[in-house]
C-alpha cells in the first residue's frame, strides 16, 4: 500500500489527516500489518480533553493488545462507530473507513513526518 501524501505520520505508526481546525487519527498501514487481525478497538469518550502523545484508544488485535497515541492534542468530537461492530476496518483500510477519532486540534503536538520522511523512517 502506498504511503498517502495528504497525511502526517508518527514514529509509532499513527498517521493524522488535518483539514482546518479538524485532525483525523489511525493507524498506518505498516502498524495494522504488524499486528494482524484487528479483533477490538477502544475508542476514547466523546468530549475528552487529549494531550499530543497520550494514549487515546486501544486496538486488540489476536496477536496483542496496543495503545493508539495522539499525534496532536485536542478535544474529541467524533469517534468511528463503525469499528465497534468491523474492527477489521483497521486492517482492510486503514488510511479511510478504517479512521479511528477526530478532535478539534489544541496545543500540541509530537514529531510529526511526511510521507517522504515516514518511508525512509520505515527502511531503516
Amino acid at each position: 500500500m502506498t504511503i498517502p501524501a495528504d497525511l502526517k505520520f508518527t514514529k509509532e505508526h499513527e498517521w493524522v489527516r488535518i483539514d482546518g481546525d479538524t485532525a483525523t487519527f489511525g493507524i498506518t498501514d505498516h502498524a495494522q500489518e504488524a499486528l494482524g487481525d484487528i479483533v477490538f478497538v477502544e475508542l476514547p469518550e466523546i468530549g475528552r480533553t487529549i494531550e499530543a502523545g497520550e494514549a487515546y484508544a486501544v486496538v486488540e488485535s489476536v496477536k496483542a493488545v496496543s495503545d493508539v497515541y495522539a499525534p496532536v492534542a485536542g478535544d474529541v468530537v467524533e469517534v468511528n462507530e463503525a469499528l465497534e461492530g468491523e474492527p477489521e476496518l483497521v486492517n482492510s483500510d486503514p488510511y479511510g473507513a478504517g479512521w479511528i477519532a477526530k478532535v478539534t486540534i489544541g496545543d500540541g503536538q509530537v514529531e510529526l513526518l511526511n510521507d517522504d520522511e515516514y518511508a525512509t523512517f520505515l527502511e531503516e
